[in-house]
């Protein structure tokens, strides 16, 4: 089913995230976390692809074996940084073919060790959304993209963002995911000026439970997104006790998406770093919200 028929039709949906393992040796004992995950029956699963599409072939396989194996709805990232449209055509191509027709439409980040992005034929994901609107089938396709409620880390200024946000929904997207963020009033602000700007696609709110102090850190410098005092405390107070980390975090995490949902963000996606256990605990904390 579409991802976009799912937020139609559902007053509340949960999705989760699977990124593929590095190594085809990890890819081996990958059974236990795609049942772990799709026994949650989340709304959807999105695999990730890996900077510069580098694990682009697993992604492929875990988004069929999620819908043939698993029964579950999967969303298939797709990354252009540098991809040529062949590669786009064959990876677009391979999602249709095993049935996969919801896909993420990301520009992606530059592979490890890479000191600048890598030529392609589509330098912004606005690109890539348009030409798998052009392909052949590409109009049977849900597309997502993902917007940035604090502003790309390499946009001048949240005005820019804005803008280049509204070219990748008028080239073809069918709703939107957030990047994390951990202060809901960042999210309701941008809302606001998503509508201010004249986009009425579904967006969906992406929650990062904080389960190591070290990591989130570390995201948040990539990314430009911003701790709160509240949480930047718990996270300095508990980083040398994972139990107590975990335990505050997915605390944290609950609180957010029932604040979301209190506010009428009824589309919440768990990015859970291959840990379906912090995402059955918050699934079972909010079970009768969602209900």
């Amino acid at each position: 089913m579409k991802i976009s028929d799912i937020i139609k039709q559902k007053n509340i949906t949960i999705s989760c995230e699977i990124f593929p393992p590095k190594t085809d040796a990890a890819l081996e004992n990958i059974d236990a976390l795609l049942a772990q995950t799709a026994a949650l029956k989340p709304d959807f699963i999105s695999v990730t692809y890996g900077a510069g599409g580098s694990t682009s072939k697993r992604t492929a396989q875990l988004t069929a074996r999620l819908q043939s194996e698993y029964k579950a709805t999967a969303l298939a990232h797709l990354t252009c940084v540098g991809a040529s449209y062949g590669d786009i055509d064959a990876a677009a191509h391979e999602y249709m073919q095993n049935g996969i027709y919801n896909i993420l439409a990301l520009r992606g980040d530059k592979p490890a060790g890479a000191a600048e992005m890598p030529e392609g034929d589509c330098k912004y994901a606005c690109q890539l959304i348009e030409h798998l609107r052009a392909i052949d089938g590409g109009d049977k396709l849900c597309i997502g993209a993902a917007c940035y409620p604090e502003g790309h880390i390499e946009c001048a200024n949240r005005a820019s963002d804005m803008h280049f946000l509204k070219e990748k929904v008028s080239a073809g997207v069918d709703f939107l995911t957030t990047q994390m963020f951990f202060d809901n009033d960042v999210l309701y602000r941008f809302l606001y000026r998503v509508l201010a700007n004249g986009i009425d696609v579904p967006v969906v709110a992406g929650i990062m439970p904080v389960i190591n102090a070290k990591q989130i850190h570390r995201a948040c410098q990539l990314s430009g997104t911003e701790l709160p005092s509240r949480l930047r405390g718990i996270a300095d107070r508990f980083a040398d006790s994972p139990a107590a980390m975990r335990q505050a975090g997915i605390a944290y995490a609950t609180e957010q998406i029932i604040d979301l949902i209190a506010h009428g963000v009824n589309n919440i996606h768990i990015y859970t770093m291959n840990k379906p256990d912090i995402a059955a605990k918050i699934m079972e904390n909010i079970s009768d919200i969602t209900a």
